[in-house]
């Protein structure tokens, strides 16, 4: 018997006992996880910047803040979102009463990545707890400092029945042919296709948080500083390597060389290569793949790299198209490729004929434009005027849709991902109403026919 197999064992034996059913269970879990990321800040954005280059300020603000902010929202929401839901009754089920009851799965696999190491595995963990879910939690081992962390901190928290970090470089097949109750994966879609095969063998239910090339499209009345300003965060943040991050831009043709004026502004102000603030690529592997990207391109604004800090430079492509090779997969990196159009509703038809992205953004200043944009195309989630910011809500859901994944967390979303929605009807001992019980002869069609066909 392998590690993870006696770990799930144990799990779902202390399942059984019903402990993690207990809202103050859950709710003390939480605290001893918050108080955990408190004591360990320093430590946490430390393995940020070693396995990252992150800055402290970028690695509190998009991975500590959004745990503590997920944390405070289910301890003062958990016994709202895992009360009973009475819900009206129909004819059929007069006069009883109708409930819908939220229970735990049991144990669940949290498959996490390495980009945002700690967002994306104590987020779905903290949907897990409140849910009522023991957890076994696989880190990324391209991020070893703080997939490591990370299992120290659990071991410190949390006894193994109950919360489990597996061992950095176990293997991929162990740890998925289990009999988990529930599987969150974070990454891309083509391991994501190997995770929801190996779960439909054991009909285990699956959240696929994957990835996908993502639009932002700009119009011929954006405002376009602050279009580059904001676009210029969001591709930049983590240096690119962001799931939601912008892959490409569609800009309108009339207005594409102000826009690249305004972003080359932007880029040299913030985003210099040399700033100590500013990450690297996570690895060789990925470095190198980017540095390939940019050899196909005659031209481009920037690319210079360097081979000893894994850094890549704000690489603009500005004459890009849906042909070229870095439109092929999903970018990943600092490079932002720039696809010039002439009319809105082309742009929207052709989008509509490529899979449905897990991000996809929109400046403008016309209304019309923007009910285009959400009405006609599908994609997991998005921004008007803004890039990236919906991740930060926790009471929007993330989450995306066809290619880009399936599910979505965040806030009541997460608990209700990992809750199992139970229909209960009590019915009544007093009233015992004939109609359902024989003779069913053409009387009773005819009854049953005048009581349903009515407005």
């Amino acid at each position: 018997m392998t590690q993870i197999e006696s770990v799930l064992n144990k799990q779902k034996e202390f399942f059984k006992k019903d402990k993690t059913k207990s809202i103050a269970f859950r709710k003390e879990a939480l605290k001893k996880l918050r108080k955990a990321i408190m004591d360990n800040e320093d430590k946490i954005m430390e393995a940020l910047y070693k396995d990252l280059g992150k800055s402290r300020s970028e690695s509190y603000m998009s991975e500590i803040a959004i745990i503590y902010s997920e944390i405070n929202s289910a301890l003062k929401n958990l016994h709202k979102w895992a009360k009973a839901k009475r819900v009206g009754q129909d004819l059929a089920s007069f006069p009883a009463r109708n409930y819908v009851y939220s229970e735990p799965y049991g144990s669940v696999l949290i498959m996490a990545p390495w980009n945002y190491p700690f967002h994306l595995t104590l987020a779905p963990l903290v949907a897990a707890i409140g849910a009522g879910n023991c957890v076994i939690i696989k880190g990324s081992g391209s991020s070893p400092f703080s997939t490591q962390l990370i299992k120290e901190i659990m071991d410190q928290t949390f006894n193994q029945e109950y919360i489990y970090c597996i061992e950095p470089g176990t293997d991929y097949d162990q740890i998925l042919n289990q009999k988990y109750d529930y599987i969150l994966f974070t990454g891309s879609p083509r391991v994501g296709k190997k995770v929801m095969e190996v779960a439909s063998k054991n009909l285990i239910p699956v959240t696929l948080e994957l990835g996908g090339k993502s639009p932002c499209i700009i119009d011929q009345s954006a405002d376009l500083s602050l279009a580059a300003k904001r676009i210029a965060w969001g591709k930049f943040l983590n240096a690119g390597q962001t799931c939601i991050s912008i892959d490409y831009v569609l800009v309108d043709q009339r207005v594409k060389d102000d826009f690249i004026i305004e972003l080359r502004k932007e880029i040299e102000k913030n985003y210099q290569m040399e700033d100590e603030t500013y990450p690297k690529i996570v690895n060789k592997k990925h470095f190198d793949r980017l540095a390939r990207l940019i050899e196909t391109e005659d031209k481009v604004i920037g690319g210079r790299v360097d081979g000893l800090t894994n850094k890549i430079e704000p690489t603009i492509f500005p004459d890009s198209d849906f042909s070229k090779e870095i439109m092929k997969e999903e970018i990943f990196g600092p490079l932002l490729p720039i696809i010039e159009f002439k009319d809105f509703d082309q742009v929207i038809d052709e989008l509509r004929q490529k899979e449905k992205p897990l991000a996809c953004y929109l400046f403008t200043k016309i209304s019309e434009n923007e009910d285009k944009l959400i009405s006609s195309l599908s994609f997991g989630g998005g921004c008007i005027n803004d890039v990236v910011m919906h991740i930060s809500n926790h009471k929007l859901p993330f989450g995306g849709v066809g290619y880009s994944g399936m599910g979505h967390y965040h806030g009541q979303y997460g608990f209700n991902t990992f809750s199992h929605q139970k229909a209960i009807v009590k019915s009544s001992r007093l009233i015992d109403l004939p109609f359902r019980y024989k003779p069913f002869d053409e009387k009773k069609v005819k009854l049953l026919k005048w009581l349903y066909k009515r407005d």
